[in-house]
């Protein structure tokens, strides 16, 4: 087992683990020295592109993508989703997952599900690709609104009987989106690994967030995104600065020429 794998497995009920996006180089440089988890998310589709749904998200995507992060990491674990489509099946998930690691050099995936893909997870980890789980709210899976789940009897029963599901099968970490605080509690409790939260309360053994949502780059109205800096307007500052001093001609000086 890779040892930051078995870094972050040691910090169940000890320890929160820190996890973060990045989708760039320069990005990745600064995310690197505070997380234990890079995670190059397919979010980068709304992110970035501006994309209605991650579903439009392609393989080729991810991986450019990432190649870039992967240059600006170099502690933390790298982890990099599967986009939608890439693991149908048990041998194309296969083929797709090794075509990330090798190409990206990145130590591990993330695929959405539970039940539904129990045999595509048994089937990559027994070929040794490392695998970060991902249940409640799955953007590859939604058609229309965004809703929280984990609310009814039924719904955290079955959160619960996943989460142990892809524990026994051997992800190494599972990502609990917009699940109920009292459900995600349950299943951080019943199992051994550490659960990953994103608007699922403080009850998980660790967090993500969006890193362009949390520096303020990002518009959003979403519920679980606290803005901890709001770096557009330094950005803003910066350029407007640099648009006087051209427009003055005080820059270039004698310093910044040849």
């Amino acid at each position: 087992m890779n040892k930051k794998i078995k870094k972050i497995l040691k910090k169940k009920n000890k320890s929160k683990v820190i996890c973060l996006t990045a989708y760039s180089k320069n990005f990745a440089e600064i995310v690197d020295k505070h997380a234990d988890i890079t995670l190059v998310g397919d979010s980068l589709g709304s992110v970035l592109y501006n994309y209605d749904t991650t579903r439009k998200v392609t393989l080729e995507n991810m991986i450019e993508h990432s190649k870039s992060v992967r240059i600006g990491v170099k502690k933390s674990l790298m982890v990099v989703d599967m986009p939608y489509q890439t693991y149908q099946n048990k041998r194309q998930a296969l083929i797709n997952a090794r075509k990330i690691l090798k190409e990206t050099k990145c130590e591990a995936v993330k695929l959405e599900g539970g039940f539904k893909i129990k045999s595509i997870v048994e089937y990559l980890i027994k070929n040794k690709i490392p695998v970060m789980g991902h249940l409640g709210l799955l953007p590859q899976s939604i058609k229309g609104k965004f809703k929280s789940k984990g609310k009814t009897e039924r719904e955290k029963n079955k959160l619960i009987s996943e989460s142990k599901l892809l524990e026994s099968l051997g992800v190494f970490a599972i990502v609990l989106e917009c699940i109920r605080g009292k459900t995600a509690d349950l299943i951080t409790k019943s199992i051994s690994i550490p659960t990953i939260g994103i608007g699922s309360s403080a009850h998980c053994d660790g967090q993500v967030l969006v890193t362009d949502d949390l520096v303020g780059l990002n518009s959003t109205s979403i519920k679980f995104v606290k803005k901890f800096v709001n770096i557009k307007k330094e950005i803003n500052r910066g350029i407007k600065k640099y648009k006087l001093e051209v427009l003055k001609s005080s820059f270039p000086s004698k310093k910044y020429s040849y």
